[in-house]
């Protein structure tokens, strides 16, 4: 019985309801690594490398630390459902979904990031 008590009293505990306001934390190594591989492999004239796909995740996790918890829990959810889809996680798409959106705040440009975005082959 206590543990039930212990357990409800868990759930209602306010650090829970934060969490949902930090960006969540996404394994890109594992797809920057991918992609540097795929992009030498692929004989590209510019291949991007580990480093520079980490950096531009980097990067687009610091940007959305600065508009994570002005952006609605809607957007936020539909977002990181696409950036973490397939089994790969990228930053990168996660901010430039909310950034597409709309509703993120004015004061962000949209980045001219690569990382490891699924979609970095359009630009």
């Amino acid at each position: 019985m206590n543990a039930t008590i212990f357990s409800l009293a868990l759930l209602a505990s306010p650090s829970l309801v934060e969490v949902s306001d930090k960006v969540p934390e996404l394994k890109v190594e594992a797809l920057c690594k991918a992609t540097s591989e795929t992009d030498k492999a692929m004989g590209l004239a510019l291949p991007q490398s580990f480093s520079d796909c980490m950096r531009d995740e980097t990067t687009a996790q610091q940007q959305l630390g600065e508009i994570w918890a002005a952006t609605k829990l809607t957007v936020r959810d539909v977002c990181e459902g696409e950036a973490t889809s397939g089994g790969s996680q990228s930053y990168v798409d996660l901010l430039t979904c909310i950034q597409m959106t709309g509703v993120a705040p004015a004061t962000t440009a949209a980045p001219a990031l690569r990382g490891a975005s699924k979609n970095r082959s359009r630009q």
